[in-house]
């Protein structure tokens, strides 16, 4: 006897722990418009109910089925089908209305399904949002829903001005990126990259902006991919500008590296002693263009801008050096036997050697006509 107790106590805690399962299906659920809504659009939504026996009864009799919308004045008829016979039941209205088990349960061998369309408007939302549209739920008699029974669908309600506001905030992004590849182009950048993202974001906004309101998230989606396209653009521009501020700094490079090489290429200056100096800047300033062409390889674009400033900076000041002592060197004469000591200018040593000779001369003339006078 202990033993049949325990087996009927384990059998009861079983039955009570088996979860209800839901006992109808929802076909054929058409939503008219679909797509994205604008508050105030009419909707029609139509479904089919099939009822699954469960036991003894199509549907539980102490159960209800609950079917709600968020739209705003809804209206609901619906109608039974016994064996194919169709019953229309009484129209309802509010945004939930339940139909009770009583109304719902027959006999296991019926088949029986439900018939059911609802009229109702989109509402008004101060945000783009998601709304539902229609949900049917099985809630057994202590009010808890029925596992698996909940069906829903729903749809985006989309505010208008909101939709209006995004695409003139993209317009002026879009505006603003415009100047900005004028800028860069009337300072010989390559835009072409640039104009190519100006042109897809201009054709993402303009798409959003005619798209018909039941595409508005559709619209959406195209304004995200225009900023996107701007922010790409805006990237290629600044990547564009840096590679133009390398390539401008070596420039002054090129320039110094063509004097070195006249000096190395003549015996007289070969050792010069300011050369060390000029090319010591000169190295300086490839080291800064390594560095800023890294800056640009890694996305760093401002730093790399900078640093090609600073490779320009340097470049110039060793080609400016190089090309000073270049003119010294190429104006003046060198003192053979005398290397160290450069070329000295040679209109000053002709002076000096003009008034020389005329001072000489002077002298001369003075003592012959003392001469000429002692007779």
């Amino acid at each position: 006897m202990k033993g049949l107790t325990k087996w009927i106590i384990i059998a009861l805690s079983l039955i009570f722990c088996i979860h209800a399962v839901s006992a109808f299906g929802v076909s054929a659920i058409t939503i008219d418009p679909s797509g994205s809504l604008t508050p105030g659009t009419p909707v029609i939504v139509t479904y089919r109910v099939d009822f699954t026996a469960s036991g003894s009864e199509t549907f539980p009799s102490t159960n209800e089925l609950d079917m709600s919308t968020d739209l705003e004045k809804p209206k609901w008829t619906y109608t039974l089908v016994l064996d194919g016979v169709e019953t229309p039941q009484p129209a309802n209205s509010g945004r939930m209305i339940s139909v009770s088990g009583w109304i719902l349960s027959y006999p296991a061998a019926v088949e029986e399904s439900m018939k059911v369309t609802m009229e109702g408007t989109a509402p008004t939302v101060s945000t783009t949002s998601n709304k539902t549209i229609i949900q049917l739920q099985e809630v057994d008699s202590h009010n808890n829903i029925v596992s698996g029974s909940t069906v829903k669908r729903e749809a985006v309600i989309v505010n208008v001005a909101e939709v209006q506001a995004k695409v003139a905030e993209k317009r002026s992004t879009l505006q603003t990126f415009r100047s900005h590849i004028d800028e860069k182009s009337a300072m010989g950048i390559d835009t072409a990259e640039a104009e190519a993202k100006y042109s897809e974001a201009k054709q993402k906004i303009d798409t959003a902006e005619k798209a018909p309101s039941t595409q508005y998230v559709q619209s959406f989606a195209n304004l995200d991919a225009a900023q996107k396209a701007i922010d790409d653009g805006e990237a290629a521009l600044d990547r564009a500008w840096a590679e133009s501020e390398v390539t401008n700094a070596q420039v002054p490079i090129t320039n110094v590296d063509g004097i070195i090489a006249w000096f190395k290429g003549n015996a007289s200056t070969k050792d010069d002693a300011q050369l060390p100096a000029i090319i010591a800047k000169r190295e300086v300033a490839v080291s800064y263009i390594s560095t800023a062409n890294d800056d640009v390889s890694n996305g760093n674009y401002a730093q790399a801008r900078s640093k090609a400033q600073e490779a320009y900076d340097k470049g110039n000041e060793s080609y400016t050096d190089a090309l000073a002592r270049q003119k010294v060197l190429l104006s003046g004469w060198q003192f053979p036997g005398l290397p160290n000591f450069g070329k000295l200018p040679i209109i000053p040593i002709i002076a000096v050697v003009v008034v020389v000779l005329a001072v000489v001369g002077y002298v001369i003339y003075r003592k012959r006509s003392h001469w000429d006078e002692l007779g």
